[in-house]
């Protein structure tokens, strides 16, 4: 690992600690039809045979969802019952895009199969996360008897006690941990019930209400009703980060080619009001453009107006509660903006070295955005980050957020004690806390990230997956670079590198952005850095890591590099040994030097098959032949 001055690719990291893959022997995935570059990746990702790869490539049929989920078919013949007798039903989701999603595909398809629904979904202000009591009261007394939750109700104990109180049958959908003890309802339908290794194991809320929907809808014998369900469900999906894997991951393709058509107008609306054209989208249209155009309203309005959205119509209609979505988008831009800005200045106008943890608490912040400026800090920091608005009478709310590698769940827990309330995962989580705690939990906080960073290392850590010429991306790659979509979580797009690229080309943007043209080998590619920190120029020649992707800017298209982490280029690299350090240079595209700690040199190349080869027979000891396989990757020889 080399460690090395940040140029900033990461707002504020000081430091970066490129960490470059591993050697690969010969020509990984023989008999993959792939670029080479492509195929290093799949390779070090633990894909290491063709059946695996086709596996990726090529769907597999999903088996009957009725198999995996053991309490499906009470749940559907209670619908079914719900459904020919025109019952009320109440949905109760969630306030994010997951819960919205999975609300308004559940009222779309039993309302077109003959009952009466009605969304339920609390107000992050005022109900706070989930299905609680008062809710249950209310709906019974408008004369629900039925209630499905979606991406919620698994630790809502008192409410579904309430609603075996009441009379009100609860069929509950949700991906979030189960408790001990198993909630009191009719009908669980949760990953956690599958069997090992099923495909329906990594489904979010949406997931479970598209499979609910689909199952009814075969049971009814009315495929019509879900012809929007799968649009949501792709919506839903990929706005909750839910692993690419498995149901995700076949669903996902059946349905994002045919998304830009959708039927459903307020799909229709969002991606107009995105600027996304009449073209099939891909994960990224949803995760950049339409999911924080409903995720915006979840946290700073109200989530009716995304369900009302998704459910009309009425194309004017659609079009006019999307702007409204929109409009609430922006605002929720210039919140976070703000926020972030103060939490900055707040930090780095103390003289004093950063925390291990970041903790930042201001009355006046909006609780629903948060949560987005403490990722932000995480990302510009490089450690754990809280930020805490004020929730009246002496307590104050959080959103928690950290790099990998730091659990937010097992840290919450160990504070517990200074906590009224917490929970999460170990990427994010919340909490609420009194005033008067706050300064002995930041202490705590502070011990458990100094124990982490310890052992971590303050520095940004780059991890390419592999090497890339600025000549290799043209239209072949990116046909084959689509065959492996969709990327998100579990499956993120590939981190390529190159090295030495000239930059020909820097321009600052409005956003604090910086556009560059590099150039390599003849070859010039046009790169993006979102979020540059200052000012400064680059150097002339540079080292960068990146994904690849396109620009569409006035019906023009073409390659664009977003780009991770960038370092000055050097033409010799050192190999650090215990007893001494090992210069490595370039003799040309396929050859290299090494030199020893007593000057002593040899030299070796890559052949055709990608297997070294040298004259010295020195370079066949093990422990030289690893250090010769480490400086072919470090000197860009191999992928």
């Amino acid at each position: 690992m080399q460690r090395i001055s940040s140029l900033g690719m990461v707002a504020g990291a000081r430091d970066q600690q490129w960490r470059l893959p591993q050697p690969l022997e010969g020509n990984p995935l023989p008999s993959v039809d792939l670029p080479p570059a492509l195929k290093a990746m799949l390779f070090r990702r633990g894909l290491q045979s063709q059946e695996q790869v086709l596996l990726l490539l090529n769907d597999q049929p999903l088996p009957a969802a009725d198999r995996h989920f053991p309490e499906l078919n009470p749940a559907l013949t209670r619908l079914k019952k719900a459904c020919l007798n025109k019952e009320a039903v109440a949905i109760c989701g969630d306030y994010d895009a997951d819960g919205m999603t999975s609300t308004a595909l559940l009222m779309r398809a039993f309302e077109a199969m003959g009952a009466s629904p009605q969304a339920a979904i609390p107000s992050r202000m005022a109900d706070g996360y989930g299905l609680n009591s008062g809710m249950v009261e209310q709906l019974h007394s408008e004369g629900v008897r039925l209630l499905v939750t979606v991406d919620n109700g698994v630790a809502a104990h008192e409410a579904l006690d309430k609603a075996s109180e009441l009379g009100v049958e609860v069929i509950l959908t949700d991906h979030h941990t189960l408790p001990a003890n198993r909630p009191k309802a009719l009908a669980l339908i949760h990953p956690a019930t599958t069997p090992k290794d099923s495909p329906y194991a990594c489904l979010a809320g949406v997931g479970l209400a598209y499979v609910l929907a689909r199952a009814l809808a075969a049971e009814l014998k009315n495929p019509a009703s879900i012809t929007t369900a799968r649009d949501l469900f792709c919506i839903g999906t990929v706005a909750d980060m839910a692993p690419l894997t498995g149901a995700n991951r076949t669903l996902l393709r059946e349905g994002l080619s045919h998304l830009h058509r959708s039927s459903c107008p307020g799909v229709q609306a969002l991606q107009q009001l995105a600027g996304l054209g009449d073209r099939p989208l891909r994960a990224d249209d949803i995760g950049f453009q339409l999911a924080p155009r409903i995720n915006a309203v979840g946290r700073i309005g109200e989530p009716s107006l995304v369900v009302d959205l998704l459910t009309v119509d009425d194309p004017n209609r659609a079009f006019e509660l999307g702007r409204q979505c929109d409009a609430l988008n922006r605002q929720r831009r210039e919140l976070c903006d703000a926020i972030e800005a103060e939490a900055v200045a707040l930090l780095e106008s103390d003289p004093s070295p950063l925390p291990p943890f970041l903790l930042l608490a201001q009355g006046h912040w909006h609780h629903g955005v948060i949560g987005i400026v403490a990722a932000r800090l995480v990302e510009r920091y490089q450690r754990p980050a809280a930020l805490l608005a004020s929730d009246g009478e002496g307590r104050m709310r959080a959103s928690v957020r950290a790099p990998d590698g730091f659990a937010v769940d097992r840290a919450l827990q160990h504070c517990s004690d200074l906590l009224e309330r917490h929970g999460g995962h170990p990427a994010a989580g919340g909490f609420t806390v009194q005033v008067t705690a706050v300064s002995a939990l930041h202490q705590n906080l502070n011990a458990l990230a100094a124990q982490w960073l310890q052992s971590r290392g303050e520095d940004l850590l780059v991890e390419p997956e592999a090497l890339l010429e600025l000549d290799q991306i043209d239209h072949a790659f990116w046909q084959a670079l689509q065959t492996l979509e969709p990327f998100g979580a579990g499956h993120p797009k590939p981190l390529f590198w190159s090295r030495g690229c000239r930059v020909t080309d820097q321009q600052f943007l409005r956003g604090g952005h910086l556009r560059l043209t590099l150039e390599q080998n003849g070859v010039e590619r046009q790169a993006i850095v979102w979020r540059w920190p200052d000012n400064a120029l680059l150097s002339q020649i540079i080292d960068v890591t990146y994904t690849v992707t396109q620009n569409h800017w006035r019906g023009e298209t073409r390659f664009q590099l977003e780009i991770q982490a960038l370092r000055p280029h050097h033409e010799a690299m050192e190999l650090q040994r215990s007893h001494g350090s090992y210069r490595v240079q370039r003799i040309d595209s396929k050859s290299l030097k090494l030199i020893n700690p007593d000057g002593d040199s040899l030299v070796t190349h890559v052949n055709r098959e990608g297997e070294l080869e040298s004259d010295d027979s020195r370079a066949s000891h093990p422990y030289v032949a690893a250090l010769l396989q480490e400086a072919c990757i470090g000197l860009g020889l191999r992928p």
